[in-house]
């Protein structure tokens, strides 16, 4: 994991099996939520093969964008990029396997091979991708490791801002933070019941909260890499940056509101309702993530 194309089999077998544990390790600490969330279940029992395919390739795109532009080195592969993206994956789904086993929630002996399938594959798709994250956030230097991302400081901070001030390397990033941050909350009735229950007025004060958490975390909160946004004038990119932000936001909530059923029966007003409750989570998740899962 997190290889580079050349020197990768002479990497030592401890170093694998640290990265393996900084993945194990990711994937639950930012998947837990859902594994222990009974619609979650729910939804893997009803999914139809379509969706879960859907969810499938969706999740592996965000994992091929977060390893070229975030998880790995920047004179990383392509090759090396798929192949880890793969990996991951398929910890994903034996850590998902193994998590619901053990909680009782799949049965081998009394449930369908679908219904298995369905509960472990949704489950996975959220925990892959905080495997990637785990895998390349969790980690300190160690000397002499040809992929470690800590060899040199000043190099690391000078090759990760030349990746990621580009506009696409912005959305992957914002996207992984809002679906990994949103995703967790997303499956809950309590979104639901917000959304049906609150009024207007109520919808346009999460709106505006969700864009100034947005320019809060980027411009004034000092977390790092967020002193590296300006590139003219402050008020064109405070409002570009953030109107981009808060619009990954409300897409990622409304495909992952739409992949749960959230909209099955409702209008236009309820189901916009839902994106813009959703949205005060996931706009944090998307602000905060790109600056902080890199």
């Amino acid at each position: 994991m997190k290889q580079q194309e050349q020197g990768s089999m002479s990497r030592p077998v401890s170093q694998s099996l640290k990265e393996y544990a900084r993945g194990i390790a990711g994937g639950l600490l930012f998947s837990f939520p859902l594994l222990y969330t009974m619609e979650v279940w729910w939804a893997g029992f009803v999914a139809a093969p379509l969706d879960l395919m859907l969810l499938v390739v969706v999740t592996y795109l965000l994992l091929l964008g977060y390893n070229r532009y975030a998880g790995m080195r920047a004179d990383a592969s392509w090759r090396s990029v798929f192949v880890d993206s793969v990996e991951e994956m398929g910890i994903g789904i034996a850590l998902s396997f193994g998590v619901l086993l053990m909680l009782n929630r799949i049965s081998i002996g009394s449930m369908s091979v679908e219904e298995i399938m369905g509960k472990v594959i949704l489950e996975a798709m959220a925990v892959s991708i905080g495997v990637s994250v785990g895998t390349a956030q969790l980690g300190v230097g160690e000397e002499g490791d040809p992929q470690n991302r800590d060899y040199d400081a000043g190099k690391q901070n000078d090759e990760q801002n030349g990746r990621n001030t580009s506009k696409m390397a912005a959305v992957v990033l914002s996207l992984c933070g809002a679906i990994l941050v949103g995703g967790n909350v997303a499956p809950t009735e309590e979104i639901v019941m917000i959304a049906v229950e609150a009024e207007p007025i109520h919808i346009l004060f999460m709106a505006i909260v969700s864009i100034l958490l947005s320019v809060v975390v980027v411009y004034f909160s000092d977390f790092r890499g967020s002193k590296v946004r300006l590139s003219g004038s402050f008020v064109f990119d405070v409002t570009l940056n953030t109107c981009l932000s808060y619009l990954i936001a409300l897409a990622a909530s409304a495909f992952a509101l739409w992949f749960f059923g959230r909209f099955d029966n409702m209008g236009l007003w309820k189901s916009l309702a839902q994106c813009i409750t959703l949205g005060v989570i996931a706009s944090l998740g998307a602000s905060a993530g790109r600056l902080l899962i890199k």
